[in-house]
C-alpha cells in the first residue's frame, strides 16, 4: 500500500513536470519575420494586427530597429569587436521584425505558408522558418514523445499499483482463511466477514498515505535542483510546498479508495462473497 501511494504521488508530480517541460519547449519555438528597411512602422503594425487575428497564432511581438539594436548590444556586450563595429556605423543596420508564437507547434507550417503570400512577400526581407524548420520539427517531435511517453508511463505505473495492492489483500485473505472459515460455519453474514478486510484496507491506506508523503518530501527536495537545471520554469519544491495539503488529500483519497475497492474485489473473487 505504501508503494502504491508513493507511485501515485510520483505520477502527480511527474505530470506537473511533464507539462512544464512541454510548455518550456513550446516557448522556445517561434518564427521571426524581418521587414525591408523601406517598410514603414505603420505597415508593420498593420501586418502584426492581421497576423494576431489568425486562429493559429498565440501572440506576436513587435521589435523595432532601435529595440533590436539594444538587444543585439546586450547580447554581444562582452565582444569588443562587435561593439566597436556598431559604434563606427552611421546607421542602424538591424531590421524591424515580428516574433510569432503559435498556439500549437504543429501550426507553424500553416503560419509560414501565410507569410509567403505575394502581398506580404514584397515587404519581407527574411522569414526564419525555412532556416529553423528542421529544429522546429525536432522540437515538435520531442513534445509529442513527452506526451505519449508520459501517458504510457502513467498507465503502466497505475496498473502496477493496483496489482501490488490487490496481491497484498489476497495474501491477507489467505493468511486468515481459517478464521474466515470458522466465521462462515457459525453463520456470520457476508458483510460481517468482509468488514474487517475493508476496514483494514482503509486503515492501511491512511497510514501508507501519510508515511509515503513523509518519504516524498526529501525526494522532492533532492530532485528539485536537478529539474530546475533542465526546466528553469519548473520549481518542483515550491510547487510541492504550495500544494502541500492538496497533494496529501489526494494521496489519502487514492490510498483509502484503492484499499477499500481492492479488498471488496479480492474478497468476492477468492471467497465468493
Amino acid at each position: 500500500m505504501f508503494l502504491s501511494s508513493l507511485v501515485f504521488t510520483g505520477l502527480l508530480l511527474l505530470n506537473v513536470v511533464g507539462k512544464s517541460a512541454v510548455v518550456s519547449i513550446q516557448d522556445k519555438i517561434d518564427i521571426s519575420v524581418y521587414f525591408k528597411s523601406n517598410v514603414s512602422e505603420d505597415s508593420v503594425l498593420n501586418i502584426k494586427r492581421t497576423i494576431e487575428n489568425l486562429s493559429e497564432v498565440k501572440n506576436v511581438e513587435y521589435i523595432s530597429r532601435d529595440q533590436a539594436l539594444v538587444l543585439f548590444k546586450e547580447k554581444h556586450k562582452d565582444e569588443a569587436d562587435v561593439t566597436q563595429t556598431l559604434d563606427e556605423l552611421d546607421t542602424n543596420p538591424l531590421l524591424t521584425s515580428l516574433n510569432i508564437k503559435a498556439k500549437d507547434p504543429h501550426e507553424y507550417n500553416t503560419i509560414a505558408e501565410y507569410l509567403n503570400n505575394a502581398n506580404l512577400k514584397e515587404m519581407l526581407n527574411k522569414v526564419t522558418y525555412a532556416q529553423n524548420q528542421v529544429v522546429i520539427e525536432k522540437l515538435v517531435g520531442i513534445i509529442d514523445t513527452v506526451k505519449k511517453g508520459g501517458m504510457l508511463l502513467t498507465l503502466f505505473l497505475a496498473i502496477l499499483a493496483v496489482t501490488v495492492i490487490f496481491t497484498t489483500i489476497r495474501l491477507a485473505i489467505y493468511s486468515n482463511s481459517e478464521q474466515i472459515g470458522i466465521m462462515r460455519m457459525v453463520g456470520a453474514s457476508n458483510s460481517f466477514v468482509r468488514g474487517p478486510f475493508v476496514l483494514e484496507g482503509i486503515l492501511y491506506g491512511m497510514i501508507a498515505a501519510v508515511v509515503s508523503f513523509g518519504v516524498m518530501v526529501p525526494i522532492v527536495n533532492f530532485t528539485s535542483p536537478y529539474i530546475v537545471r533542465f526546466i528553469p520554469e519548473m520549481n518542483l519544491q515550491a510547487y510541492f510546498q504550495a500544494n502541500l495539503f492538496s497533494i496529501l488529500f489526494y494521496q489519502i483519497l487514492f490510498s483509502v479508495g484503492l484499499g477499500a475497492f481492492s479488498s471488496i474485489v479480492a474478497i468476492r473473487r477468492y471467497l465468493h462473497i
